[in-house]
């Protein structure tokens, strides 16, 4: 093949078509050292030895727009009208049409799960319930009617319970109660519920001239109760306050009380520091009524520090509670009632000493004492728990919790159900 000058190499002229000149412009290609692209040069010289059509060359070249491009960057990722050329190598399609018709068909929001349709609450925690369950009566003592509250069969035995400041029967046991465990338990067992005089829901404000009873004078109104029911012997289970009652009474009163579950139970006197705290929440609950400081000490006997950091729908619940549904001056004579107790005088008498036969020296029914790890009474029950026989006692502090009974209630239930078992009740449903 003859060779012109400059590399440029010419094809015969085909169809007699004699000028040259035409196709030696249209079918010439330069022959450089390095030529810019083999497969172009073969393809448009296969396209004019096949005559090809007008249309098929459009095809090529659309063929050759849809050739990813592999360098980029600068000015060569542009074409001549200045727009950005798409450099990014051509994906496989995410789904085929089946997958996507089939996509089509399923529920858009991806909460719509007929798994979550399908769970259902067997055992609603509602508060209300217990107060529906619940048989109210009003029981005459020396000083003054109490509220107790039945809940089970009163031919069973018979568990009495006793709250905390700032709370009753109700805020204080009735999620407890409802818990499934618990109510497995009240098959075998009558629970009475008592309220410190002046602490029930909606109670009247007490009058001025009421002489509020001391920690003693409430332990020794238990006594008008177990009369007043025909028990003669009881198990005690207390919060706080309450704890401190039940222990009061069990220590004066052993045949009565067969066995003991206290939660931050405080066996001692209150401190200086307790003492001026409570003093001027009782003077603000009298004088302003329910005041931000008494809310926020309540909030700290009951969930400890930074109540904020806990479950938020607990805290608020207990924080409308004390704002809206106690009132401030019953409120004010318990707590005055609870800081000025006096020591319980219990003591851990060795074996052998002289005079323990005859001294009373500690509780002797079985007791179960418990508190929450984030509680702030944990010292107090450590110092009542050095005063209890230890052949006959248990401390237990349960994690994660100040509140045990709302915040670790599966736990409470659990060690409250093995206590009664390992002293001799039936608390499951026999089979």
């Amino acid at each position: 093949m003859p060779q012109a000058e400059g590399g440029y190499v010419s094809l015969p002229a085909m169809n007699g078509n004699g000028n040259g000149s035409a196709i030696y412009q249209s079918t010439t290609e330069p022959q450089a050292a390095s030529p810019t692209s083999v497969f172009e040069s073969v393809k448009r010289a296969i396209g004019q030895a096949i005559k090809s059509s007008p249309g098929d060359s459009e095809e090529l070249v659309r063929m050759e727009q849809r050739q990813p491009v592999i360098v980029g960057g600068g000015a060569r990722d542009r074409d001549k009208t200045g727009k950005t050329l798409n450099t990014k190598m051509p994906s496989a399609p995410t789904h085929t049409a089946e997958e996507a018709h089939l996509l089509g068909t399923m529920p858009v929001d991806p909460m719509d799960d007929i798994e979550l349709r399908s769970v259902q609450l067997q055992f609603p925690n509602a508060r209300g319930s217990i107060l529906e369950a619940c048989d109210q009566r009003r029981v005459p003592t020396d000083k003054g009617d109490i509220h107790v509250a039945i809940q089970g069969d009163t031919s069973k035995p018979a568990i009495v319970t006793y709250h905390d400041l700032g709370l009753n029967y109700a805020t204080s046991f009735a999620g407890f109660f409802n818990y499934p465990v618990m109510r497995g338990l009240l098959e075998n067992f009558c629970v009475y519920h008592v309220t410190a005089p002046g602490q029930e829901e909606g109670a009247p404000t007490l009058p001025e001239d009421y002489v509020y009873p001391t920690m003693d004078e409430l332990a020794a109104q238990l006594l008008f109760v177990l009369s007043h029911f025909g028990l003669k012997s009881v198990i005690g289970f207390g919060v706080g306050a309450g704890a401190n009652i039940l222990a009061r009474f069990a220590h004066g009163h052993p045949d009565k009380v067969g066995a003991l579950c206290l939660i931050n139970c405080v066996s001692t006197q209150s401190g200086w520091i307790e003492w001026g705290y409570q003093s001027f929440n009782a003077r603000f609950l009298r004088t302003k009524g329910m005041t931000q400081g008494v809310i926020d000490y309540l909030m700290w006997h009951h969930f400890g520090r930074n109540p904020e950091e806990r479950n938020h729908d607990l805290v608020q619940m207990y924080k409308q509670h004390f704002e809206r549904g106690v009132n401030p001056t019953n409120l004010a004579m318990l707590i005055n009632a609870y800081i000025h107790r006096n020591d319980l005088h219990l003591a851990r008498t060795p074996p052998g000493t002289p005079g323990a036969e005859t001294a009373a020296t500690t509780l002797k029914m079985p007791v179960i004492n418990i508190t929450g790890s984030l509680s702030p009474h944990v010292d107090d029950t450590v110092t009542f728990n050095g005063r209890l026989d230890p052949t006959n006692s248990s401390w237990m502090k349960i994690s994660d919790c100040a509140m045990v009974l709302e915040e670790q209630p599966a736990k409470l239930a659990e060690a409250f159900r093995l206590f009664l078992q390992g002293e001799g009740y039936v608390s499951e449903k026999p089979q």
